[in-house]
């Protein structure tokens, strides 16, 4: 039986264990406004960040004229800007890459970007990707949404 000192030096102490778990998490979240690229990447912190599981393919340029300054950019790139304009973006890594950035899995207003740009067709699944990232590719490219909307004779994949 234990008493009541060695209970509380028990708790004590699964408490410090928690709490220096949760401050580990704390610090590898990349939290900040973010700032989209023209390749669909994002600089968040500092740091240049690749979504996890997608490749962004180069679309058509536009602007959007009825907006001052009026953004320019690739359609897939403005869709993403629209999506997290005036929200906190928070970013798990997964990976460094060898070019310095980090590829991570980023949510802005408890939504998923991977899972967004799929769903909304700016975006197809890597090789390495979960299956439902594949799936979503697929009912997007079905719907004709996105670069499927997009007359183009190849949609090219990253490796």
């Amino acid at each position: 039986m234990k008493t009541g000192k060695q209970v509380l030096h028990i708790l004590l102490a699964a408490w410090v264990g928690m709490a220096a778990a949760q401050a580990a998490q704390t610090q590898s979240e990349i939290s900040s406004f973010a700032f989209v690229q023209e390749d669909g990447s994002l600089k968040v912190a500092g740091y240049l960040i690749r979504l996890y599981g997608i490749y962004i393919p180069p679309t058509q340029q536009i602007c959007y004229t009825f907006i001052n300054p009026a953004p320019c950019g690739p359609r897939a790139s403005l869709a993403l800007e629209f999506k997290i304009s005036g929200d906190f973006v928070h970013c798990i890594p997964w990976a460094n890459n060898p070019d310095g950035s980090i590829t991570a899995s980023c949510s802005s207003g408890n939504e998923d970007l991977s899972l967004w740009m799929l769903q909304s067709g700016w975006a197809v699944a890597l090789p390495d990707a979960p299956v439902e990232y594949w799936a979503l590719e697929k009912i997007a490219r079905a719907k004709g949404i996105g670069i499927w909307g997009i007359p183009v004779d190849v949609i090219p994949r990253r490796r």
